[in-house]
């Protein structure tokens, strides 16, 4: 019987990821990707508890570790710059992770990471995206961005927030799944200067906005503008849609003389030529599956960034789905994939839901609106730090999402 075909949209983090796990079943495997190649931009990311079980799983625990961001850990400033608390990153390899991971790295290092894991056992397509599909019982047929056409056992989205596949998958008049936190993010790199820190540094000018740098390499800075509204602002929705030389100017803007490295960060901002910035929020839906469609990582439930477990998700999510394949789905038949992915969602579900718990109380603190809020910020922090009660919690904590235990499925041995 032959091979079940695979297609996979998205050559991110999620795609690559399942694509390795299903590779092990000896599947035909096809992953396309909208863009020339495999993108080597982004900004830092981590990954936490379950996730680095995964990761370790798949066998690229050195690789990785070859390319974490060594960053001291987080510290707070005033206006002038002046150190106001310190969060230390906990690298003892035990306990909850601080704000900064054992495990920090950028986005583009892990997509090649996965990429080079994959690339020989999968078929990987190009500056191709799918245009429509179409699906019945047994089969999905596929149409491409380039005229070709395909059919496939298995169609997965995994193609981000904003994903396509997510939007042919809806009926028309589905509402957008999306909820906005009203959090309003840019990200950029600037040229580094003499004084910058290997570590994190988070600036509050007030008004709900932050100012926050990462240093990963001796020649550039990670830049980040942030400001949150209190609720899902119209009008700014409709101008992260506007050019990016008009999406630069509305954050300079906002930002412009508002203390500590402003200026620096906002002159960085319009050369910059890695501008980005969209919309915090989450995917929110009651099911990541329409008969043989299926949708993965931040296409089926981005967490977002203030979950802080946008990357591990992913692996996860990728993991728990392939595993669940093996147990239904004997031999080249896919009679039971709709039992798989149901099942699937049953047992992945509960992590999402725990995962998804971002509280309106944790994003006021997180984007203060009076100094007064950002003095009293900055002493809590200060106090936990200097008591050292953040290294007690650590021990005595895990960054596992509680109450839920990573299956094991022994055909997805990393042995191969």
């Amino acid at each position: 019987m032959a091979p079940l075909k695979v297609l996979i949209c998205g050559g991110g983090i999620a795609g690559p990821s399942l694509a390795f796990w299903l590779s092990k079943l000896d599947y035909d495997i096809t992953i396309v990707e909208r863009f020339p190649s495999i993108r080597a931009g982004g900004q830092q990311i981590d990954l936490r508890g379950q996730g680095v079980q995964v990761m370790k799983k798949m066998g690229i625990e050195q690789a990785v570790r070859s390319k974490v961001v060594d960053e001291e850990g987080i510290q707070f400033v005033d206006a002038t710059g002046r150190r106001k608390a310190f969060i230390e990153a906990n690298k003892s390899g035990k306990g909850k992770q601080s704000a900064t991971s054992e495990f920090e790295i950028m986005r583009g290092d892990l997509c090649h990471i996965l990429h080079d894991l994959v690339k020989d056992k999968v078929k990987y397509v190009f500056n191709v995206y799918v245009t429509s599909f179409q699906q019945n019982e047994d089969k999905v047929k596929v149409q491409f961005s380039d005229s070709t056409a395909g059919v496939f056992d298995l169609v997965v989205g995994a193609d981000g927030q904003s994903s396509r596949t997510r939007r042919m998958l809806l009926e028309p008049d589905t509402p957008d799944p999306f909820r906005s936190f009203g959090v309003y993010s840019s990200y950029f790199t600037i040229p580094h200067q003499a004084g910058d820190l290997n570590m994190g540094t988070m600036y509050y000018p007030g008004g709900r906005r932050l100012i926050f740098t990462r240093r990963n390499n001796p020649h550039t800075l990670q830049g980040y503008l942030q400001f949150a509204t209190t609720s899902n602002d119209e009008t700014m929705n409709q101008a992260l849609k506007k050019s990016v030389s008009e999406q630069k100017e509305l954050f300079a803007e906002i930002f412009q003389g508002s203390g500590w490295q402003s200026n620096r960060l906002i002159e960085g901002l319009r050369s910059s030529d890695n501008f980005y910035a969209h919309i915090v929020g989450q995917v929110r839906m009651d099911s990541w599956s329409r008969g043989r469609v299926i949708l993965l990582g931040d296409a089926a439930w981005g967490p977002s960034p203030l979950s802080g477990m946008g990357t591990s998700s992913a692996l996860v999510g990728s993991y728990v789905l392939a595993g669940e394949i093996t147990k239904h789905i004997t031999g080249g038949s896919s009679d039971n994939i709709r039992v798989a992915l149901g099942a699937w969602e049953t047992s992945f579900r509960p992590f999402i839901d725990k995962v998804q718990n971002v509280s309106p109380w944790f994003i006021s603190c997180m984007y203060p609106e009076s100094q007064l809020t950002i003095r009293i910020l900055h002493f809590i922090v200060w106090f936990i730090t200097t008591l050292r009660l953040d290294k007690l919690l650590s021990n005595l904590s895990s960054d596992d999402v509680p109450g839920w235990d990573l299956p094991e499925y022994p055909e997805l041995s990393a042995e191969e």
